[in-house]
């Protein structure tokens, strides 16, 4: 059984940090493609950030680029998000989630197989 728990959200000031990080268990961690997705109240699931399944390659929205860092633990089958600066507008519940095919770099919300159930991050100003 898949499983994809996400952790470390909560309460922070504006321009303050965050770390998430997503443990996955139930399958081979390392062969798949994974991002963050979030969803802020009353607008759609959008992407976050990505990492290739070896994490030499990263992707990120405009809206979170050299705020925002992206890694992968892969002997720990672990993701993180380094999340700086925060601002208001980054207020949502962040899900972490895992490409349905290996090997493949892609981050349409519909391609990913298998997603958390989500970690809030609440932004105050």
């Amino acid at each position: 059984q898949v499983q994809l728990v996400e952790s470390g959200g909560g309460l922070v000031q504006a321009g303050g940090s965050l770390r998430l990080s997503c443990a996955v268990s139930g399958l081979t961690f390392s062969i798949y493609t994974m991002g963050w997705f979030r969803q802020a109240p009353g607008k759609e699931r959008e992407f976050v950030s990505g990492i290739s399944w070896s994490g030499g390659a990263t992707n990120y929205a405009n809206s979170v680029k050299e705020r925002f860092t992206i890694s992968r633990d892969n002997a720990k089958n672990t993701m993180y998000l380094q999340m700086n600066s925060l601002k208001p507008e980054d207020t949502a519940v962040y899900y972490c989630a895992a490409q349905r095919i290996p090997h493949y770099m892609g981050f349409d919300i519909d391609g990913m197989a298998f997603w958390g159930k989500g970690t809030l991050v609440t932004v105050s100003s």
